[in-house]
């Protein structure tokens, strides 16, 4: 820092982070200036002696005289050298007189020394000034360091007799920062941070843990499928965290836990699979929709022989809900979009959504017409659900499988009319045949699933019939001769009218595989 008189105000031109504030790289253009400068820097550029010296400067950073702080000390009759960056306070005497500057620096209590630091017989303030007025002040500059530099008091008068001494006594203390209670305290804030954050880690790690065990992993998948869920939370309690003692067994694709809900839940012992997640695509690799793959083109097509299996696969699952389950099972949703696939392309009909249940013997109470269009008996809306129903659902899936083709569709290109593949000439004309049967349009002249598991099956042989019987094939009679009697393809469209849906089934006969 300085102290300096100018003849103005004006220091425009001076460069803020250099120079004491005061002067450019050029000096002092526009404001002469006389400082005194306490420099604790050492500039090159300005021919500065070291890092820690008293100089005169006149319009210029370029000090006239300069030497190393320090002090004469009368006692001991000798120079005594000071640090500026001491943190100490000190005292600075600055006398004027004629043209001899006189500048002398000694510890705050210390009296004036008897020798001055710097004296220089060639200063001519008229000159600097060169004015009635003068301004005097304190200018500093630190760069790019970090300096604490305070003004105590100050005393300035024109003339010796009438300058004021300092009463030490009564300045105000100095903060004197101690670089190792700094750095402790810097240590202990850092300290302090950490474990605050630790702390942070610790609670939020805990939140996660907790939410984790009840974290619910959903699929895509499931979207679509899965017609009841319970809460992850309510299975883990169920199963006592998936406790050993609740362990029954392990599948393919998981371990089975014994689980209790709640009271207020009807079904209280379950088994619950907690499947797992370790394969790459995790329950993707158990499910996927048959409805994918038989009209997504980005998939590769079924063969016929999965096709096969997977059709005789849901024939079983239906028969089981008809016919061995404690009560009877009208699923009322039966399509490809329903049917699911495991790893090894096993069929599992899902969604039971829409599903009813009633006592053996007994008429199902339910008359809603529900099911997608298309699969819908057309006695659905007068007589109600009913197990014929369902395997009438089925018989439009045995041909939706068979054809790969939808039952209903608009605007199908050609090319993508018929799935090309090898396929059994005798087990497609089984299946198509068990599916005319099924969609029958008189529910009376249906097959049970019983008699259809047979029928997949080649266990039993099926009843004739020709495209002109009762209920089969198009409703208006067509002829054809003796000769066009092997099944060569099949097609299907629907119709709507009085709020009811039909199935219009047209047999092509001719010479053909």
């Amino acid at each position: 820092m300085a102290f300096f008189v100018s003849h103005s105000t004006d220091f425009e031109e001076a460069q803020p982070s250099r120079y004491f504030g005061l002067f450019n790289a050029n000096g002092s253009a526009s404001t002469r200036v006389l400082a005194v400068e306490l420099d604790i820097a050492k500039a090159e550029d300005v021919l500065d002696i070291n890092d820690n010296h008293v100089g005169i400067d006149v319009n210029s950073p370029v000090s006239v005289q300069s030497a190393n702080a320090s002090y004469y000390s009368d006692n001991e009759v000798q120079k005594i050298d000071m640090k500026l960056v001491s943190g100490d306070p000190i005292q600075v005497w600055v006398d004027y007189e004629g043209t001899t500057l006189n500048v002398s620096i000694a510890p705050l209590e210390n009296h004036k020394p008897s020798q001055p630091l710097l004296s220089s017989t060639s200063i001519n303030l008229t000159e600097i000034v060169q004015g009635r007025r003068m301004f005097v002040g304190f200018s500093g500059s630190t760069g790019s360091g970090v300096v604490n530099q305070y003004v105590l008091g100050w005393s300035f008068s024109k003339s010796m007799a009438s300058l004021q001494k300092i009463d030490v006594s009564k300045l105000p203390k100095a903060p004197h920062p101690s670089s190792k209670n700094n750095y402790t305290s810097v240590l202990f804030d850092v300290l302090l941070g950490l474990l605050a954050f630790l702390v942070l880690g610790l609670l939020f790690g805990a939140y996660m843990y907790r939410g984790n065990l009840y974290a619910e992993v959903k699929e895509e998948w499931e979207n679509v499928y899965g017609p009841l869920r319970y809460p992850y939370k309510s299975l883990y309690k169920a199963t006592k965290g998936f406790s050993r003692s609740e362990f029954l067994g392990k599948g393919g694709f998981g371990e089975v836990y014994k689980g209790t809900l709640p009271k207020n839940i009807e079904l209280r012992e379950v088994a619950v699979k907690k499947v797992s997640h370790e394969g790459e695509e995790g329950l993707k690799q158990f499910v996927a929709d048959l409805d994918g793959y038989l009209f997504n083109h980005d998939k590769p097509t079924l063969p016929w022989w999965r096709r096969f299996a997977i059709l005789k696969d849901i024939s079983l699952a239906l028969n089981y809900l008809h016919t061995e389950a404690d009560q009877v099972v009208i699923h009322r949703d039966i399509k490809a979009s329903n049917v699911m696939l495991d790893a090894e392309f096993n069929g599992r009909l899902g969604d039971f959504g829409m599903s009813r249940l009633y006592e053996r013997g007994a008429d199902p109470t339910t008359t809603a017409a529900v099911g997608a269009v298309g699969y819908m008996a057309p006695e659905l809306t007068t007589l109600g659900a009913s197990t014929v129903t369902d395997v009438y659902a089925f018989g439009v899936f045995l041909l939706e499988v068979t054809c790969g083709r939808r039952p209903v569709e608009l605007g199908v290109p050609v090319e993508k009319r018929s799935a090309q593949m090898e396929f059994s000439s005798e087990e497609v004309e089984r299946v198509l045949k068990v599916g005319l049967l099924c969609a029958n349009l008189a529910p009376d002249a249906r097959p049970s699933m019983e008699q259809v598991v047979q029928y997949l099956n080649g266990n039993v042989l099926m009843p004739e019939f020709w495209p002109y019987s009762p209920g089969i094939g198009a409703l208006t009679p067509t002829l054809f001769s003796p000769e066009q009697l092997s099944l060569k393809s099949l097609s299907m469209s629907s119709s709507l009218s009085n709020n009811s849906m039909f199935i219009t089934h047209t047999i092509n006969y001719g010479s053909g595989r």
